[in-house]
């Protein structure tokens, strides 16, 4: 029973019709009458599941490949519900208002980049002639009833993986509904999601124009989080929204099949290396005993793995993974050292449109990360040595791609003498005037200037939720203030200063504006 008073039906309508404005009106009405935000998101990903899959990730047209997105939808709607608690209350409901503006947009990307439909991949956040009669959206995946297998659950989870490595799309998604109904080993299952996805990262950038860009990983955790918030019972649709994908190819296994080989040729016990190439895989997990490590990453430590992995070619970053598991140091210490090279190469970027490789990068390390914190997965360990992979490729992506280079961001001599409140004004204005320089310059000041962390994480927050058109926006500063929350990293304050660089810097579409205006104009 639809207790919103007809609400849902009404959103369904103006979503499906491409309307923004309408979309938007519907949901302040929704806020007036207090529906909860879980509730919300549940509707509006039961609304655009059957419209944001594609067939294939990749298109070749008159000879060219190119990269098609399964749109940002599931992963907006993830974030909606993490960001509200880095806000003021007033505001609470403006990340989820951001995704509301942006669905609409993002429906069928398939058929948006043959022209057939308006949209963010279509048009870039165009808004449709009202006039003109539009296309419905095309269901390219039909739902499907789960498929139950007999035999153990390993074997059968196993079936999943080698069935979604093979592309069959549809028998996949119906033995994961399959593997679902058994409740007691939903965890195992869900863990292995994400593990599917983090295994599919594509191995070269420079002159690439198809990628995973770590998009399956972040997938699988939106699936996760918006299935726990609205409840497994009610979740069907988010899982025919999230799960369904990991099958859809290409796939690239090319860079975790690296970090097994690694595993098993370097951190295995010598009793467990391989010794010839026709040796079957290792049934046990030969690096098990390293994910016990719990020695602190130095500071020398961490920056040495830091310029293997932004200035040196491969294998460089690979040895030095390798003998810092070997040595003994926290697999979890490791990865946010990691991360502080991917929000380097994020300060590295230039030209707003070149912060695509660098920003999903970061990304696929705060994917991992959570993995890491939410899940005791066996092959967790390897993940390291592919996030090193994406890193080294984005740092070499960045170095040879014009228009990058890190400013000068030094903060005015003025900044010393303003206090904490007046440094964060104007970080907010630079940060609204899309200034990254200046933005970089007056998060530079507040840090240098000793002051308490807090306000400036929820100034970084506000300014990364105003912006919309494109959720990488709220995606990305989400994941950079909260992973600097959590870092290890004695140099954890790059986070901070990479989610300024992003927010202002990062390309635009439309009026980025439009939608925070409307809302707090809308709802006082």
């Amino acid at each position: 029973m639809d207790q919103s008073g007809g609400l849902y039906a009404k959103l369904e309508e103006r979503i499906l019709a491409r309307d923004q404005i309408g979309a938007s009106a519907v949901y302040y009405d929704l806020v007036r009458a207090e529906r909860p935000r879980a509730e919300i998101v549940g509707e509006t990903v039961r609304i655009h599941a059957p419209y944001t899959h594609v067939p294939y990730h990749q298109r070749i047209d008159d000879g060219f490949v190119r990269f098609v997105n399964n749109d940002h939808c599931l992963l907006s709607a993830r974030t909606s519900l993490r960001l509200p608690k880095l806000l003021a209350p007033a505001l609470e409901y403006l990340p989820l208002a951001q995704t509301i503006w942006y669905v609409p947009t993002g429906l069928d990307p398939w058929n948006q980049l043959l022209g057939k439909m308006p949209g963010h991949y279509g048009g870039r956040g165009q808004k449709r002639d009202p006039n003109k009669p539009i296309a419905p959206p095309e269901r390219h995946w039909p739902d499907q009833p789960p498929f139950l297998l007999d035999g153990p659950f390993e074997e059968r989870l196993n079936h999943w993986l080698t069935l979604v490595q093979r592309g069959d799309v549809l028998e996949a998604y119906r033995v994961f509904l399959g593997l679902f109904a058994e409740r007691e080993r939903q965890r195992e299952l869900l863990a292995h999601l994400a593990f599917a996805g983090l295994i599919d990262v594509q191995d070269r950038m420079l002159y690439n124009r198809s990628y995973t860009t770590g998009h399956k990983a972040h997938r699988a955790r939106a699936t996760i989080e918006i299935g726990e918030a609205v409840g497994w019972e009610a979740a069907h649709d988010v899982l025919y929204a999230g799960a369904l994908d990991m099958a859809v190819g290409p796939r690239w296994h090319a860079a975790y099949e690296m970090a097994c080989q690694v595993s098993w040729m370097h951190l295995a016990e010598d009793d467990a290396k391989v010794k010839s190439s026709m040796e079957p895989s290792p049934k046990r997990l030969v690096e098990g005993r390293l994910l016990a490590n719990t020695a602190p990453l130095t500071p020398a430590e961490a920056q040495r793995l830091q310029r293997a992995i932004l200035d040196e070619p491969e294998p460089a970053y690979i040895h030095e993974i390798t003998t810092l598991l070997l040595a003994g140091k926290d697999p979890r210490q490791i990865l946010d050292a990691i991360q502080v090279a991917a929000a380097r190469v994020v300060l590295s970027v230039g030209s707003p449109a070149n912060f695509s490789m660098p920003h999903h990068g970061f990304e696929y390390t705060n994917t991992l990360k959570w993995f890491y914190d939410t899940f005791a997965h066996p092959h967790r360990l390897k993940l390291l040595y592919v996030a090193g992979s994406f890193i080294n490729q984005a740092a070499h992506w960045t170095r040879n791609t014009p228009g990058n280079g890190e400013a000068d961001t030094r903060p005015p001599a003025s900044a010393r003498a303003l206090s904490p409140g007046a440094l964060l004004e104007r970080l907010d204005a630079a940060q609204v005037a899309l200034k990254p320089d200046e933005s970089v310059a007056w998060t530079r000041a507040y840090l240098d200037s000793g002051y308490d962390r807090a306000p400036l994480v929820s100034t970084l927050a506000l300014c990364a939720v105003k912006e919309g058109n494109d959720p990488h926006n709220q995606e990305i500063g989400l994941g950079l203030v909260e992973d600097w929350a959590s870092s290890t990293a004695h140099d954890r304050d790059t986070l901070l200063l990479a989610c300024a660089h992003h927010t202002a810097g990062h390309q635009k579409f439309g009026d980025p504006l439009e939608a925070y205006r409307r809302f707090t104009e809308a709802l006082s």
